[in-house]
């Protein structure tokens, strides 16, 4: 399989919190971005748009049909890719992604990346199942398939999904063309690079049990499991090590049972312990994010967004819809055009230095706590008392403690990172 030569990362972990284990009526999503150590992870607003009937849309690889109207989105992404890690959209709806190896093969063609479909779904879909169905029929008509990372030697993975909103989560699992998904309702899931679904499938490919059959993965009695049915028989390192990281995930999630906050979830991406961040030599936690989105359709959700490596040691700063959001433009890698490595085919036989302002600030902070232990604690403290303010801000907000005008809430991750900037400096 292609991902054998490569490191084995510990790689991503999404969770959903739901009523009644959060503490409050909403809905709290979270993931990590666990991918390639020096991979630069930037944070882009994409404002709602219109298109012409039969207008065509280039993913990172290939060309699908655009949709004639895209929701406005906020994206966390690798910066030499079209697609997103983990982001939301204007009407509250959260997808994060995680890649698996199954017993359908991977592909190195070019086709559309886990990736690609995050940030399809969240501009086609205004609910989490409607996010659902526009990633399930891209993924029948175009496949999944292409490197994941920005290197010469292939890297390929299939995926798995979590997609969230305002009162429901599903699991949405692949196998190539084939997939499965599972309706969450209430308490709470994750997934960590391994297939989780079993017997409980809510909907599935029209033709996910006929292939089973005729690949000799099922006999077509019993019960269908497509874990169990999809799974390969030897797992490769990485997605036997993402076992114990499930298990520790799912088990930090039932600890917190009935009082599931924001900052239960950013403590849960923070854990190095089990795993959940991520520090080794080939890969490391490079971007992540946390959503809650309130039951109350006249709340606004709220996307607390890193943009930097290591959440243990990055402030989760705010972002809230509205209109004429102000572009960020410090946490924005710089852009190549044509003269992208990734644009160029063969791909990826040069790098580019896709290093963003706040990035690089973050990088200077970075070695000030590895060289000195007393002013990385209060450097370290100085952000977490900037975090908590934004936190606390957001939470009165929420309550209806404090009114914020839609021109503040519009330079609210802006300011945010740009005081972050000043603090670094």
């Amino acid at each position: 399989m292609a991902e054998r030569n490569h490191p084995a990362p510990s790689s991503c972990d999404c969770f959903v919190a739901l009523p009644p284990a959060t503490a409050s009526r909403a809905v709290i999503f979270g993931k990590n971005s666990d991918r390639p150590r020096e991979e630069v992870q930037e944070v882009v607003y994409l404002p709602a748009a219109t298109y012409a009937r039969g207008a065509k849309l280039k993913c990172t690889y290939i060309e699908v049909e655009q949709a004639e109207r895209t929701h406005a989105v906020i994206l966390s992404r690798p910066a030499w890719l079209w697609g997103a890690e983990m982001g939301a959209n204007e009407h509250g709806v959260c997808i994060g992604n995680e890649g698996v190896w199954t017993k359908e093969p991977v592909g190195e063609e070019e086709a559309l990346l886990g990736m690609d479909l995050v940030r399809l779904g969240l501009e086609r879909g205004s609910s989490a199942r409607e996010a659902l169905q526009a990633v399930t029929a891209l993924l029948e008509r175009h496949g999944q398939g292409g490197s994941c990372k920005e290197e010469p030697t292939p890297f390929v993975y299939h995926n798995t999904f979590l997609l969230a909103d305002r009162t429901e989560a599903w699991v949405l699992e692949t196998a190539g063309r084939y997939w499965a998904a599972q309706r969450i309702r209430e308490g709470t899931r994750n997934i960590s690079n391994q297939l989780s679904i079993g017997t409980d499938i809510t909907a599935e490919h029209a033709g996910l049990r006929r292939h089973a059959q005729s690949q000799g993965w099922w006999s077509g009695d019993g019960e269908f499991s497509f874990t169990k049915v999809f799974s390969l028989t030897h797992q490769p390192v990485r997605m036997e090590a993402a076992k114990a990281r499930y298990c520790a995930g799912k088990q930090l999630l039932q600890q917190h049972a009935g009082r599931i906050t924001v900052e239960t979830i950013m403590d849960i991406l923070r854990d190095k312990a089990s795993g959940i961040c991520v520090d080794s030599e080939g890969f490391r936690t490079t971007g992540s994010m946390v959503s809650i989105l309130p039951q109350d359709p006249t709340l606004p959700c709220v996307h607390f967004f890193t943009a930097t490596p290591d959440p243990s040691r990055s402030v989760f700063k705010p972002f809230i819809f509205v209109a004429n959001v102000t572009p960020v433009l410090k946490a924005i890698s710089p852009s190549f055009g044509d003269k992208d490595p990734v644009q160029k085919v063969p791909r990826f036989q040069s790098r580019v230095d896709r290093r963003h302002q706040l990035y690089r600030a973050h990088q200077v902070a970075l070695d000030l706590m590895e060289t000195s232990q007393e002013q990385g604690q209060k450097l370290q403290q100085t952000m977490r008392d900037l975090e908590r303010q934004g936190l606390e801000a957001m939470k009165e907000m929420l309550a209806g403690g404090v009114t914020l005008h839609p021109e503040e809430l519009a330079d609210l991750l802006f300011d945010c990172v740009d005081t972050e900037i000043k603090f670094y400096e």
